[in-house]
Parts: structure tokens; C-alpha cells; sequence
């Protein structure tokens, strides 16, 4: 059985921090990962939901194996899986764990009332 999700070619996946109750409650294990998101543009993404079904209902973990930033392959493991068709093709939602001393957070910080932002 496939136990992996592969990302072929493309940039490194980007991954967005989860807020969501449900996938914060998720995480049951002695070490804290922490949830994202990240989507991905697939040919058939019915499958690959169906694949991420097929080893939970087995009681198996599935993984989304990818290269970082510098080429290195990392594994994650899928929490969730979940298919959007549009306009442009099939885009996968993948809710993985990311380990905790590998995660960096990027903040946005457009704050209007920052002195930054109201020099005349």
C-alpha cells in the first residue's frame, strides 16, 4: 500500500498555521507537533483522497514526503485530506503535522497604527 504522498516537482509546499478546534485536538502524541495546511494543484485529487482513506480505515499512517527549501527531503504525517475542483484543476488540502523544532512562524506585520507606517 502507498504510505506516501509525493510532491514530484514544484516548489516546496507552503504551510499555514491551523487554528481550527478540531485539528488542534488532533495532536494525542508524547511530542507536540504542531497542525498547518497547505494546498496543492494535482492531476486527480479524488485519488489521493481516496489513498489517505484507505490507510486510515487500515489503521495506517499516511505521509506527504516533499523537499524543503534547501532540497532536503522531509516526511509529514496527514491529519486530514480533502479535494476542491477549480476552475484551474483539482487543488489538494492536506492538514499534516509539522514538528515542532522544525517549524519557523513568518509573521505578517501590516499594522496601520505602527510608527513605521506614519512617517510623513
Amino acid at each position: 500500500m502507498d504510505d506516501k504522498i509525493t510532491i514530484i516537482e514544484g516548489p516546496p509546499p507552503v504551510f499555514e498555521a491551523v487554528n481550527d478546534g478540531w485539528a488542534l485536538s488532533l495532536n494525542e502524541s508524547a511530542n507536540l507537533s504542531i497542525p498547518a495546511l497547505t494546498r496543492l494543484r494535482t492531476f486527480n485529487g479524488p485519488a489521493l483522497v481516496e489513498r489517505c482513506y484507505r490507510a486510515w480505515n487500515s489503521k495506517s499512517p499516511i505521509h506527504l514526503h516533499y523537499r524543503n527549501d534547501m532540497g532536503m527531503e522531509q516526511s509529514a504525517p496527514i491529519l486530514a485530506a480533502r479535494n476542491v475542483e477549480t476552475p484551474e484543476g483539482h487543488v489538494l488540502l492536506l492538514w499534516v503535522y509539522l514538528d515542532q523544532d522544525k517549524v519557523e512562524y513568518e509573521i505578517d506585520a501590516e499594522d496601520d497604527d505602527s510608527d513605521e507606517n506614519n512617517l510623513e
